[in-house]
């Protein structure tokens, strides 16, 4: 079966909130060491000072992630991310399609992880590239399925 969506433009607000919930979510581990610290450090010798330094340091990391893909919103590398496209899903790779004749395939083991949220799908090849599917795009409920049923199985998901 082949899944063809209709014409999609990731909007760059979207990619930015994804991609940052993606490491946030990846990297919490971060946190828990911070938290560790602080205590730590507090039993030591206590001061307000730790949490305060903690609070600004997780904010600088928060600040410096979001930098990070706020920038490729504005390179011309990146520019290919927030483009129109069409998509042509089958078992064996994503098609992501400019024009009738203009494409680029990728394939599934290209994808690193995916995620079905509420109302759709994200598909991640790395840290800064993402394929975002809203259920909006596709034609019917058959092929949302189809696609779910393909993540399961490559198990990108359980």
């Amino acid at each position: 079966m082949i899944v063809k969506t209709k014409n999609y433009k990731l909007e760059k607000k979207t990619y930015i909130r994804l991609a940052l919930q993606s490491v946030l979510k990846q990297q919490g581990w971060i946190a828990v060491l911070a938290a560790a610290a602080i205590s730590a450090c507090y039993f030591w010798v206590p001061s307000i000072w730790w949490f305060i330094v903690a609070v600004v340091g997780l904010g600088l990391y928060v600040l410096f992630w979001w930098i990070q893909f706020f920038g490729v919103t504005q390179l011309e590398q990146g520019k290919m991310l927030f483009e129109k496209f069409s998509y042509e899903i089958t078992s064996q790779q994503i098609v992501m399609k400019l024009n009738p004749r203009e494409g680029m395939p990728l394939k599934w083991d290209q994808i690193k992880r995916a995620f079905i949220g509420k109302d759709y799908f994200v598909l991640f090849v790395n840290k800064a590239q993402l394929i975002y599917l809203p259920f909006k795009i596709f034609n019917t409920e058959n092929e949302r399925k189809f696609l779910a049923s393909i993540l399961k199985t490559k198990g990108y998901i359980k």
